[in-house]
């Protein structure tokens, strides 16, 4: 039994149907429409990817106690060059915002009114909060994105 049989068979449906042929319930053949560029072998020509966006992650260390021991205020890290330089805590705590950031995604809450209010502009420079768990140092690192072009 070939595959479209067998997902014609199993009852999946229209969805399962495309998504076995490759084709987007957009790309599926109606009569009178011309067919989209295909391969020797009948497959669709994949479309290239859109090109990804690229960023430049910096790390300030916005908030520290006087006598911290590990950072200071104002001192600026690159993403991901100067990472073995982070507290271990920090750096953990960061992990996920940094490759979040770096995928181009946008967290929506804005901490307004507040020290931590963020700056949102995908296609520019945004900005994110995180704090240590280390219960005694007291702090707060702020992420900056700049879209690189």
């Amino acid at each position: 039994m070939n595959r479209r049989t067998f997902i014609g068979q199993a009852g999946c449906g229209v969805a399962a149907f495309l998504a076995g042929t490759g084709l987007t319930p957009a790309q599926e053949k109606t009569p009178g429409q011309p067919v989209a560029a295909q391969e020797p072998n009948g497959q669709p020509v994949a479309a290239p990817p859109p090109k990804r966006k690229r960023y430049r992650l910096e790390i300030e260390i916005f908030e520290a106690r006087p006598d911290s021991w590990c950072h200071k205020k104002g001192e600026v890290f690159k993403y991901p060059e100067d990472m073995h330089k982070l507290c271990p805590w920090l750096l953990a705590s960061m992990h996920d915002f940094l490759i979040l950031l770096n995928q181009g995604v946008t967290l929506p809450w804005k901490y307004e009114g507040t020290p931590y209010e963020k700056v949102i502009d995908p296609e520019g420079v945004t900005t994110e909060f995180v704090r240590c768990p280390d219960p005694t140092s007291n702090l707060v690192a702020k992420i900056t994105r700049t879209l690189v072009t």
